[in-house]
């Protein structure tokens, strides 16, 4: 049964003693209104506007003969005029000064551009460690830092969607927002009867530019299979789709306020207690405004903060990681879109999850196909992790898998990279990637949500905890799904994790490390990481090999 189905026969089922809320979702315990079951407004017939959103996609993303000139001419102007100034004032300088140049321009050109790519700006500030340090700070500010619409439109949209003057539903309505990022903004208030919360409000208009953004993606998605070596990689033209799929579904907030109740299902269901999932109100949501409770705590990057309160910034990074892979393993939910601006840490740990536009669903073949997966890779099991790829659509149903052992070099001696001359490393990605395109690999929907999550706990560690013995987080994991999970796991796909030892030697060679490595910290993989980027840079090395033609 999917979380979605539990969560709508939990609040649709008889008993007033059930009427407490936080003993069936993963809210706090004192809430400002408890939400029962059948008397939340928005609730109903939300299935049909989510599968109304999702039949939007197909349209959308068809392809074209004439591409959207207009939006491709701003497109052009925005980041060809950001290019050609900092071309001119900061490239000659070099180094560092040319990277943050580089790195802010294009921030402010991808802010004027709107939701799309202000989108893949907050995709790229959380991956530190996989892009320059300058270009990932920049981006954070597209988290939450995008320049607000006017207070004016704010009220607009407030009361055309609730009906009612603003003053006739808060008694105080903050004029500066909170958070201003891609689709909406959040501004503090107060409800009439005292209660304080928090309100997302849609920026006015944004609708119908995500339309043309997808349009003009979706015209341009074909023309780069095989141009570039990453975006060849990710599938462009089911990118797009993906893309679409999940921010039609932002533009609705009626949707994000369902994802918030089936995640809150899930970790309760769970027993997890290291995530808190704000209450959205009853009442007041509609497909512009959430209201939702108002929590506190510490920005997931305030780490001096964390620890003058006792708070243990590695056990809040272990939490947050089982509890994600706990929802995409066991239960097939999990929120899509982590980002610091999305979380912060409550004063006693636990962890406030924010902004559920992007939720993650699997049915239960994807769920199934994920959990075999994770589990061959915890057992060195190479083949069975390429078969459970294969089964999730990231390759060809008949594809070769022992030839594709072959292609990844899986069947031969770890190479360290640090090791290697730039021209070495590049010319093994070439021909990696080569091989793997030509055997139809991409990247659905599950593995990229999935990957873009963990980019973020990727930069979260360098923040959070920096010098944890990396095996041994992972053996912690491990040991807990062994622990709780066991049964669960070995009914659905036959291998049993309390019976079955943990092998790392698949997770040291993905690092370029000998099977007989103790130990790795993540401040030591960056420093691996900075040395194979320097190699690349000083030789001038290139992908050969991938571009159209070749």
């Amino acid at each position: 049964m999917s979380a979605e189905r539990d969560a709508t026969e939990a609040m649709n089922g008889a008993g007033a003693a059930d009427a407490e809320d936080a003993a069936r979702w993963a809210f706090g315990e004192d809430g400002p209104w408890y939400l029962e079951r059948g008397r939340i407004a928005w609730l109903p017939g939300l299935e049909a506007v989510r599968q109304s959103a999702q039949a939007e996609v197909p349209d959308l993303t068809r392809a074209r003969l004439v591409p959207p000139v207009g939006r491709f001419g701003e497109a052009f102007g925005r980041v060809g005029g950001a290019l050609g100034r900092w071309w001119l004032a900061e490239r000659r300088g070099g180094g560092e000064r040319s990277r943050a140049g580089l790195s802010r321009r294009l921030r402010e050109a991808f802010e004027h551009l709107g939701p799309a790519y202000i989108k893949l700006g907050q995709i790229i500030s959380s991956g530190r460690g996989l892009f320059p340090d300058e270009l990932v700070a920049e981006f954070r500010k597209c988290r939450d830092q995008v320049p607000p619409e006017p207070f004016d439109h704010v009220r607009r949209v407030v009361e055309e969607d609730l009906g009612r003057s603003l003053e006739a539903v808060f008694s105080s309505f903050d004029r500066t927002c909170l958070a201003a990022a891609s689709i909406a903004q959040v501004h503090r208030a107060t409800l009439r009867n005292g209660e304080e919360v928090v309100v997302k409000v849609q920026r006015p208009g944004v609708a119908a530019r995500v339309r043309a953004d997808i349009a003009a993606m979706a015209w341009i998605a074909p023309k780069l299979v095989g141009r570039i070596p990453v975006a060849a990689l990710a599938n462009p033209p089911a990118l797009v789709e993906l893309f679409a799929e999940t921010i039609l579904e932002e533009l609705d907030f009626r949707l994000e306020a369902q994802n918030m109740l089936d995640v809150a299902y899930v970790l309760r269901h769970a027993g997890q207690t290291a995530v808190v999932v704000p209450r959205p109100h009853p009442e007041l949501v509609t497909r512009r405004v959430l209201v939702m409770e108002r929590l506190h705590g510490f920005a997931y990057d305030d780490v001096a903060g964390m620890r003058a309160a006792g708070i243990d910034t590695a056990e809040v990074l272990r939490s947050m990681m089982i509890t994600f892979l706990e929802g995409a393993m066991i239960y097939g939910v999990f929120h899509g879109d982590l980002h610091g601006g999305n979380l912060f840490v409550m004063p006693d740990g636990r962890v406030a999850l924010l902004d559920y536009g992007m939720t993650a669903r699997m049915d239960e073949k994807q769920r199934i196909a994920f959990l075999r997966m994770m589990m061959a890779g915890a057992a060195n099991d190479v083949r069975g992790q390429l078969a459970a790829f294969r089964d999730l659509g990231a390759l060809d149903a008949d594809a070769d898998l022992d030839e594709l052992v072959t292609i990844l070099k899986l069947d031969q001696p770890v190479r360290d990279p640090t090791r290697m001359s730039g021209e070495e490393i590049a010319s093994e990605i070439s021909e990696l990637l080569k091989g793997l395109l030509k055997k139809g690999a991409r990247l659905p929907k599950p593995l990229m949500l999935y990957a873009k999550d963990m980019l973020f706990f990727d930069g979260a560690v360098a923040e959070l905890a920096p010098d944890l013995n990396m095996f041994a987080e992972v053996a912690r994991i491990y040991t807990y799904f062994a622990t709780r999970h066991a049964h669960t796991i070995a009914a659905q796909i036959g291998v049993d994790p309390s019976r079955s030892a943990l092998d790392l030697t698949g997770v040291k060679a993905s690092l370029g490390l000998e099977s007989d490595a103790e130990s790795i910290t993540h401040r030591e993989i960056q420093d691996r990481r900075r040395i194979v980027q320097k190699k690349l840079e000083e030789t001038g090395a290139r992908l050969p090999g991938i571009d159209a033609g070749e």
